[in-house]
């Protein structure tokens, strides 16, 4: 076995005071109950060095736009912006797209205005085809297929193909499921015949407004050349605007993708600084936007009704998330997909999700740091609804899930002050190492730590695997400090440490370095069996599956030394778990029963009180 060696703590330390003072991150190590996502502000105008145009949605694209009474077009704004320039827009709706740049510009609205850029022209000529269906002519259709890895035979039959085109239809601004064929189309629903470029809905258009998209993205930081400028690798400002109604993303951030092992300095260098914060993006056809570059900053925005992924952040370092709203992604339900509110995706490292808000999720995951991440940090997010609790699973494998926080094939993560309710798996960390889970709640969420033999040999990612800790490094994991509470309605193992039997004979180490000081309850005086599944084991299926916590105790003090669990409690725990106030009582037995935080955790989260799970006992 090789010795896997812990975290250089100097230099983590040294990242860790960087993404305290350089963000600001609140002195508490709980999610701070907002405000979340975007606060309406008066903006007044920006201090910059360069010029400042101002738009409007019926400006004039013939005048120089730099008086506020005398306004021209966004993209004539645009097309002339260089860095040190800022772009005012009055409020009103923006039918427009496809705005490339390549400056470090600043982008925000008049004063207390309200600016909308919208991906989608208005349908007013229908033709009524006598059958309950209504017909019209489009020219702007955005068909699309599944990526080359997307398994038809597995997927196909739970969807179809038309799920993968890009556009979407209104009807006074509701979203309109696709359909495969005429035949299947109602109030609810749209179907594209793109041999004659028809769209179909069921609703009489009449007195109604029908909107269809006609544009793929809105805004695209291009590290090209593009409006006669060079690139300056220097990020742009976008500030209180809300973007919504584009096929395929709102806003794409280009920048170097790596398509193998990739040293931190060779990758997030095209565009660093990006700051988007107070901004809505909605109803993208599949994601909120592709974010790429170094010390990238998301805050306070809403992220909401996404289909594959809402935030994706690429191959960047030091980023930060923090008080947004991330909500009901997946609206089309595509399987296969692997779909994520925010997913961290390729070799980013040191990135901060601090304070969010992720709900309603149920047929998706959270936020997902996978591939080749180093040293994330999830601190203080309220996690809910990602997934079902109730559902089936397996004790063969802890897949298919849908989870609150997941780290995959990644080295290195701080994961503490978090809450997770009624999550399918709260957290996850497969075919990692080093994570380190302290004080969170999770309410009737799995905690799950899992291995398996998936390397880069022959996987069907390629290269994927090998950006993060071989087989037989995945190990070093630690959860202390962690409050994990079920009530009469939960059916699943509190906790899930899992290998296949396939590998117990090579590799057999534990996955966790350590773990106590945990506490452990069950409302009902029949927790359901088996009530924590631990692998590796010395037997034919390498897994324990214990049906009660003395079971466990048993056979792994050194892990419940310091930890306690109560069965059929209804004594003083919560504030009240009905109205989300999870902090806990001083009256409940346990509620000090923690122990020191690592320094490196006590600096981040700034807690230093012993007390269990993410509030601190007041």
């Amino acid at each position: 076995m090789k010795t896997i060696s812990r975290y250089k703590k100097t230099t983590f330390l040294k990242y860790l005071l960087f993404i305290i003072i350089a963000f600001n991150i609140p002195q508490i190590a709980q999610p701070s109950g907002g405000p979340y996502g975007p606060m309406t502000l008066k903006y007044n105008l920006p201090k910059v060095n360069g010029t400042i145009y101002y738009v409007a949605p019926g400006g004039d694209a013939e005048t120089e736009g730099t008086s506020l009474d005398k306004p021209t077009t966004i993209e004539a704004a645009f097309k002339k912006a260089r860095t040190g320039d800022a772009i005012i827009l009055r409020g009103g709706v923006y039918r427009t797209g496809n705005l490339i740049f390549n400056q470090g510009i600043t982008i925000q609205p008049y004063m207390d205005e309200q600016p909308v850029l919208k991906g989608t022209y208005v349908a007013d000529k229908w033709e009524d085809l006598g059958n309950g269906l209504w017909i019209t002519k489009w020219e702007r259709l955005f068909p699309s297929k599944p990526q080359s890895w997307w398994r038809r035979n597995r997927e196909g039959k739970k969807t179809p193909l038309h799920k993968f085109n890009n556009d979407m239809v209104f009807v006074d601004g509701k979203f309109l499921q696709s359909a495969g064929w005429e035949g299947e189309v109602d109030e609810n629903s749209f179907y594209i015949d793109y041999e004659r470029g028809l769209v179909y809905i069921g609703v009489n258009p009449k007195n109604h407004l029908i909107e269809i998209t006609a544009f793929d993205a809105a805004l695209i930081r291009t590290t090209k050349e593009v409006n006669g400028k060079s690139p300056d690798n220097k990020g742009f400002k976008l500030r209180g605007i809300t973007l919504t109604q584009y096929a395929y993303r709102a806003i794409e951030i280009e920048g170097k993708d790596p398509e193998g092992l990739s040293d931190e300095k060779n990758h997030g260098k095209d565009v660093i600084g990006t700051v988007i914060e107070n901004c809505s993006i909605t109803y993208c056809s599949r994601v909120a936007g592709y974010f790429r570059g170094d010390s990238l900053v998301i805050r306070n925005c809403l992220i909401s009704d996404t289909s594959t992924e809402g935030l994706y952040i690429l191959s960047s370092s030091d980023v930060l998330l923090e008080k947004n709203i991330i909500k009901r992604n997946n609206i089309e339900r595509i399987t296969g997909y692997y779909p994520a509110a925010v997913k961290i995706f390729n070799q980013c490292y040191r990135v901060t999700c601090n304070d969010n808000l992720v709900i309603d999720h149920p047929y998706s995951n959270g936020i997902w740091y996978d591939v080749g991440n180093v040293d994330g940090v999830f601190i203080n997010n309220w996690i809910e609804n990602i997934g079902d609790y109730k559902s089936p699973y397996s004790i063969e494998r802890p897949w298919p899930s849908d989870n609150g926080f997941f780290f995959e094939i990644s080295k290195g993560a701080v994961c503490a002050g978090n809450v997770f309710v009624n999550c399918d798996h709260g957290v996850w960390a497969l075919n990692s190492s080093n994570v380190k889970f302290y004080n969170n709640t999770f309410i009737n969420s799995m905690a799950c730590i899992s291995r398996n033999e998936r390397s880069a040999q022959g996987d069907h990612f390629g290269w994927h695997p090998s950006t993060g800790p071989d087989v037989d490094e995945r190990v070093g994991h630690e959860f202390v400090n962690n409050l994990l509470y079920a009530d009469e309605s939960y059916n699943r193992p509190l906790l899930y440490v899992w290998q296949p039997a396939s590998i117990c004979d090579t590799i057999n180490d534990p996955q966790v370095a350590k773990l106590d000081y945990n506490v452990y309850v069950h409302k009902s005086d029949n927790p359901h069996k088996p009530a924590f599944i631990w692998s590796p084991a010395d037997n034919k299926r390498c897994q324990f599956l214990f049906d009660s916590y003395d079971e466990f105790a048993a056979k792994f003090p050194q892990y419940t030394k310091n930890s306690k669990y109560f069965k059929n409690y209804n004594g003083p725990l919560f504030k009240s778990v009905e109205l989300h106030n999870l902090e806990v009582l001083k009256g409940f037995p346990a509620s000090n029963a923690g122990t020191d935080l690592p320094a490196y955790i006590e600096k981040l989260i700034r807690k230093r009180f012993k007390s269990v799970g993410a509030y601190i006992v007041k």
